[in-house]
């Protein structure tokens, strides 16, 4: 007797994207031009991306801002694995670490432009962290859960 086994397969949900980009001193192109690319890739793989865009916009401009080196691009990389999107934004500044998780401070002064970046990241993403190296780079991630 011959049987047939049926199995059901989940469509795999691995989809990654990434992108090297020259940081320039006009950070906030760079930044837009993060958040444009995020936006578009996330809306073919189908996902939301409201929050990725603004934690892209802020990693993004804070590695053209405090990971610029004339010369070196940076990366940005969307990896969707499962029910969560990590996004990294790796520079070569690897000297400039910038604190942790639960270590970043607001600005002294409340009418400061900037220094706010990390705080929104933390505030946004569920999980997030820095990773030193290899050397000379650096890398900041950010996770976001898909499911909620």
């Amino acid at each position: 007797m011959n049987q047939e086994i049926l199995r059901t397969q989940h469509p795999s949900t691995e989809q990654t994207f990434s992108v090297l980009l020259s940081p320039t001193r006009r950070g906030a192109r760079l930044a837009r031009l993060a958040r444009l690319l995020t936006v578009a890739h996330l809306g073919a793989w189908g996902l939301s991306s409201e929050t990725a865009a603004q934690i892209v916009g802020e990693l993004a401009a804070n590695a053209s801002v405090h990971g610029r080196v004339q010369g070196r691009d940076f990366q940005l990389s969307l990896a969707v694995s499962g029910q969560r999107l990590r996004i990294e934004v790796t520079d070569t500044r690897g000297d400039s670490v910038p604190p942790g998780p639960g270590a970043v401070k607001a600005p002294e002064d409340d009418h400061a432009e900037n220094g706010r970046g990390l705080l929104i990241v933390e505030a946004l993403a569920d999980h997030w962290g820095v990773v030193p190296g290899p050397v000379p780079r650096k890398t900041v991630w950010a996770e976001i859960d898909l499911v909620r």
